[in-house]
């Protein structure tokens, strides 16, 4: 991993990616994508992770974070820990999970690749870190994050897209609370 991609000041502004290993289409399943919102929302109450835009796409989530209490990498390792559980265990005990003969031999794949793993990797280790220290990446990130579904052609229009915070930007009814960036 490229030491630029790498979370330094622990209480910036970032733009993150996480990635399904094998790029491999997990979050099609609503109930997956469900883990990862009340993750999220569990991890704003708990360790004062303060979300300000967000994406779940089919393979991957994009996000920008900062934490209020100095700890943005062991919130987003916490994060990533007690989702990948989740949802493995999900695809393998879910008798309706149509993939899960094969999604655990992804899982089983990747992690043969990596010490830090012991049997099954889910995420990715690399978050693809980017600082926001300027209105324009701020607003360039923001704009990425909320036209990824449309670009995806999944939804006309980002605020259509229930799984992403550009409901909350329109004023809209959404499923997580974010804090609203207002540039100058």
């Amino acid at each position: 991993m490229g030491e630029s991609y790498q979370i330094k000041d622990q209480e910036a502004l970032y733009f993150l990616t996480f990635h399904v290993v094998g790029w491999a289409d997990v979050f099609t399943r609503k109930l997956y994508r469900d883990i990862i919102i009340e993750s999220f929302r569990y991890r704003q109450q708990t360790d004062g992770l303060v979300i300000y835009a967000y994406v779940i796409m089919s393979n991957h989530v994009h996000c920008i974070l900062r934490s209020s209490n100095g700890a943005l990498s062991e919130t987003i390792r916490d994060f990533k820990k007690f989702t990948s559980k989740r949802i493995m265990k999900e695809i393998e005990q879910n008798p309706v999970e149509s993939r899960g003969d094969w999604l655990p031999i992804i899982f089983r794949y990747h992690a043969r690749f990596n010490r830090r793993v012991e049997n099954r990797q889910f995420w990715t280790h690399y978050n693809h870190a980017v600082e926001l220290s300027s209105n324009h990446m701020i607003n360039t990130r923001l704009n990425y994050i909320h036209m990824n579904p449309v670009k995806a052609g999944i939804v006309r229009n980002p605020e259509e897209y229930i799984y992403s915070s550009a409901s909350n930007y329109c004023g809209l009814d959404s499923l997580l609370d974010v804090e609203l960036i207002e540039l100058s």
